[in-house]
């Protein structure tokens, strides 16, 4: 922290990146109101999503062809000028979507640009402990997120709740694109296609690795809505611990040493925590067992940012941090789904069955391919 600038490079990116615990909540509450069903509250975030997984990869590459400021400023127009109208008017169905979709297409590349920009401030032996604190800090964003929404929802309504988010989205995104560091971050522009960073094998190791990981996380926040019944308090305080626990593992995880095994033994945690949560039901093992699972998930997603960083040029950077945040929302809406599909059939202990099944396979891909990576003990510039 003793890096100029970097205290509040890691607060502005933050505030920017703390509508996400916000939006998904807030837009399904709000199109259920409106609309009143959920069927079509899933349709609208259901295009958010797309929307993101889509455009993620082809923004973030825009960082290093029109400048890191100039691509945050005008994304953040598009995407909170489409949430404000979504929030504001009275839309069918089908005008929902069709913001909800633009809105989250024209998300600002926020995490692709901090986590380019991290290894431009930070010297190669502290990115590890840089990485790790930021996944632990984003925790946060998950813990009171949630809550704020659900209290604005509560006590001014959904128009006026998203509306709220929408001013936070522009006042956190301002606050991050014009942070100095931010404005003088320049990435060389990439010289080859789009999607030719795929090729690296460590970014598509990493892209399934997250996937899988993403969506045992999102079975097991299903699982436990199920188990405790929609609008549970014991659901909100469950999931809440799990990520603190997630904090803590990522303050503890610090600035050890990076192996090819590193993410695998790291996965190892969370699906161990996962796989005590299918014995127990009740309040307090289950807070256990996901606080246990929590404390490999900070430590997991630090590794891949890690790896990331390593294995490809700065100028492609942007790209491939897009490309993970895809694989992320695609792991979302399958273990959302196959979770559903789960819960259907056998109730909470059914998602939590799924979670497992996912996080273990994602444990089996990353030993398996952990060759796909580069060797995280040497420096930077002889990896790449």
């Amino acid at each position: 922290m003793k890096i100029p600038g970097l205290a509040l490079v890691i607060a502005t990116q933050l505030a920017a990146r703390f509508p996400a615990g916000m939006y998904s909540l807030g837009l399904l509450m709000h199109v259920e109101h409106t609309q009143g069903n959920y069927t079509s509250a899933g349709i609208v975030l259901a295009a958010f999503s797309i929307g993101m997984a889509i455009a993620g990869p082809i923004v973030s590459r825009q960082l290093s062809r029109f400048g890191t400021m100039p691509v945050l400023v005008v994304t953040l127009v598009i995407s909170s000028a489409s949430f404000g109208l979504l929030a504001a008017l009275n839309l069918p169905l089908a005008g929902q979507a069709a913001l909800a979709a633009i809105g989250g297409a024209a998300m600002p590349p926020v995490i692709p640009a901090v986590r380019t920009l991290y290894p431009v401030m930070a010297p190669q032996r502290m990115l590890t402990a840089l990485f790790n604190l930021d996944a632990a800090l984003q925790e946060l964003i998950w813990v009171f997120g949630p809550v704020l929404i659900t209290l604005l929802v509560a006590g001014f309504g959904t128009s006026t709740a998203l509306l709220v988010v929408v001013a936070i989205q522009v006042a956190g995104g301002l606050l991050f694109a014009l942070a100095p560091r931010v404005r003088r971050l320049v990435i060389p522009a990439a010289t080859r296609k789009l999607g030719r960073v795929l090729q690296n094998p460590s970014v598509v190791l990493m892209m399934f690795a997250s996937m899988l990981m993403i969506g045992s996380f999102a079975s097991i926040e299903a699982a436990v809505v199920a188990t405790f019944g929609e609008g549970s308090v014991n659901a909100g305080i469950v999931l809440a611990i799990s990520s603190i626990g997630s904090l803590l593992g990522g303050l503890l995880a610090g600035n050890r040493q990076l192996t090819r095994w590193s993410l695998t033994l790291r996965l190892l945690v969370v699906v161990s925590g996962f796989a005590v949560a299918t014995a127990t039901s009740g309040f307090v093992g289950l807070s256990i067992a996901l606080f246990v699972a929590g404390l490999g998930i900070a430590p997991a997603l630090a590794a891949v940012s890690s790896v990331i960083a390593r294995a490809v040029d700065l100028s492609d950077t942007a790209e491939a941090f897009g490309w993970i945040g895809t694989g992320q929302l695609i792991g979302t809406s399958i273990g959302s789904a196959l979770a559903g599909i789960a819960i259907d059939a056998q109730g909470g202990h059914g998602g939590i069955l799924v979670s497992v099944a996912i996080c273990a396979l994602a444990v089996v891909v990353s030993a398996v391919f952990r060759k796909a990576q580069p060797d995280m003990k040497l420096p930077i510039e002889d990896d790449l």
